[in-house]
């Protein structure tokens, strides 16, 4: 069923020999992004009736969340080098050829649209639904990073190229760092033939959008909505964190993304730790058809459990929202984190056995491949 393109896995001296250079070009990138954080954003006017506004920035509902100190990174990064992480993987991340006849014929259908979801990599998914072309999270570049000479690259290619997509509706932004918002990418889809999408983006990002050139922007606090055609979008918490540099650290608020049609109803959850934030989504929403959640990007816990759910949590977050089925994903691009790049999918086979679901509840797709949704009621 799949077709692997990805890269060979690399021979364990080149693997040792890029481990031993982790910690140096750390360093480094934590200097590049020091010096390029420039003027800082500034948070819209605190309101007293909303707690997670501060004076200083944003805050989670469940926790007070500090980002890690640069000590704690170096401290995971050391153990990670002892400890011979991450891993090889086993087996490389699946991809398949897009059904680029299908992709482009559904962009063109209007009201008879078929609901569709095609994992491009990482957390952007196009999700084709209620007549839009909606992108989450967009990001294409080779590096996940600020600068083109280091940073996190790219296990394959996007599963559509830029070249390749549909015209874009609407892109939703769950938050601000580099592998969820990628400058290059935004500046080509606002571009795109036709005219820019509307971006719509936690608040206090507005003002970046702007520095790259993009003016069709929204942005909105969390519970604010804004619609498009038929499809209401609806900005929800979640818990994590913000920060572009240094010394920007939750100058913005990030979170997650409803999107309400008539003929289905979608959740991305970006990036997120698991908080009781998730079951306040279903109630107040009423349940979701198909929802984008996070399996990757977890070891170790004692770094990441704030901030990026593990499968299990993904599980429970699934249940959380009321959602039919759920579509992993932030997993199998990026070497971000100490679990190996193919672990994700075999630890969620684990967690939804031991939940009793099916395995139509919670899949994974291959990069590049397209699920097509039943509509709503069928």
């Amino acid at each position: 069923m799949f077709s692997a393109r990805a890269r060979a896995p690399l021979s364990p001296r080149a693997r040792a020999a890029l481990a031993a250079g982790r910690l140096g070009l750390l360093t480094l990138a934590a200097a590049v992004l020091a010096s390029c954080a420039g003027a800082q954003p500034s948070p819209s006017q605190p309101a007293p009736e909303r707690p997670h506004h501060r004076p200083e920035g944003f805050q989670n509902n469940h926790i007070e969340f500090a980002p890690r100190s640069l000590g704690d990174l170096l401290k995971w990064r050391a153990l990670a080098l002892r400890d011979g992480l991450p891993k090889a993987p086993t087996t490389p991340t699946p991809t398949v050829a897009p059904d680029l006849g299908f992709i482009e014929a559904n962009a063109r259908a209007g009201a008879a649209m078929q609901p569709a979801v095609t994992w491009i990599g990482h957390a952007t998914v196009l999700a084709q639904i209620g007549g839009l072309n909606v992108l989450t999270d967009p990001i294409f570049s080779e590096r996940a990073s600020p600068v083109t000479f280091v940073g996190p690259r790219r296990a394959q290619p996007p599963g559509l190229a830029l070249a390749q997509l549909p015209r874009i509706d609407v892109v939703v932004v769950s938050h601000n760092h580099d592998d969820h918002l990628d400058a290059a990418s935004v500046k080509s889809l606002a571009a795109q033939p036709g005219g820019s999408p509307l971006f719509l983006v936690p608040l206090g990002n507005r003002a970046w959008m702007n520095e790259q050139g993009i003016e069709r922007v929204v942005e909105l606090d969390w519970w604010q909505r804004e619609r498009v055609g038929a499809v209401e979008f609806v900005f929800t918490p979640v818990q994590h964190w913000s920060g572009r540099g240094l010394h920007d650290r939750m100058r913005t608020l990030w979170g997650g993304w409803a999107v309400l049609a008539d003929d289905q109803r979608l959740f991305h959850a970006g990036d997120t730790g698991y908080s009781p934030d998730f079951a306040e989504i279903g109630r107040r929403l009423g349940g979701f058809d198909i929802a984008l959640l996070p399996i990757g990007g977890y070891e170790p816990r004692w770094f990441m459990q704030a901030q990026h759910v593990d499968p299990g949590e993904a599980v429970a977050m699934h249940r959380d929202l009321r959602a039919r089925r759920s579509l992993g994903m932030h997993w199998g691009t990026f070497e971000l984190t100490d679990e190996a790049l193919d672990e994700p999918p075999r630890r969620l086979f684990e967690q939804r056995r031991a939940a009793g679901l099916d395995d139509d509840d919670f899949f994974v797709l291959a990069i590049g491949q397209t699920r097509k949704l039943p509509r709503r009621g069928s």
